[in-house]
């Protein structure tokens, strides 16, 4: 016996009246670090600024920039290209920090360029292939096909796991 729920949308373009699933929407922010554009969840993201120098602070893993004060809030900020073992950024006025929230905790990512605004269906968000435990996997959440590209869609909670990024990730918790 079906279930087929009331109001389906029908896909009857191919002639066959198989139910159009319509997903929940989302919106990314899309962000490049080197060549690879990224996405995090737009929800997350509570400003974009451009890049102001960093206090650093000792005995921090490379990727950890050290922390800036946004109007009162001294927040962590990272190097992304540096956490994806790129290399560290060599910073310049043109870089960005977008600057997040993550289970109360607020953060700054360093990456070269904001790009755009996504809004997409959750159904067009496709699985991370598996790669053998690449470091990096272990952030991604998804993957964004748009045109002729890919956009990666980060999981800024993996990213964020404490103990992953040094002490300096409780000072703006």
């Amino acid at each position: 016996m079906s279930e087929q729920a009331d109001n389906v949308p029908m896909n009857d373009a191919a002639g066959d009246a198989a139910p159009v699933h319509q997903g929940e929407l989302h919106q990314f922010i899309s962000f490049r670090v080197g060549d690879e554009e990224f996405a995090i969840d737009i929800m997350a993201v509570r400003e974009i600024k451009g890049w102001t120098q960093t206090a650093p602070l000792p005995n921090q893993p490379d990727y950890n920039l050290g922390v800036l004060n946004l109007r009162g809030t001294i927040v962590p900020t990272f190097d992304l290209r540096c956490r994806f073992g790129l290399g560290r950024t060599e910073t310049t006025p043109f870089h960005v920090v977008i600057i997040v929230t993550v289970k109360e905790r607020t953060m700054g990512l360093l990456v070269d360029a904001v790009s755009d605004i996504l809004t997409v269906n959750e159904d067009q968000i496709r699985p991370v292939p598996d790669m053998d435990r690449i470091a990096a996997a272990e952030f991604l959440s998804g993957i964004i096909p748009v045109e002729e590209n890919m956009v990666v869609l980060l999981s800024l909670e993996k990213l964020f796991q404490r103990g992953d990024f040094g002490s300096s990730a409780d000072v703006a918790a």
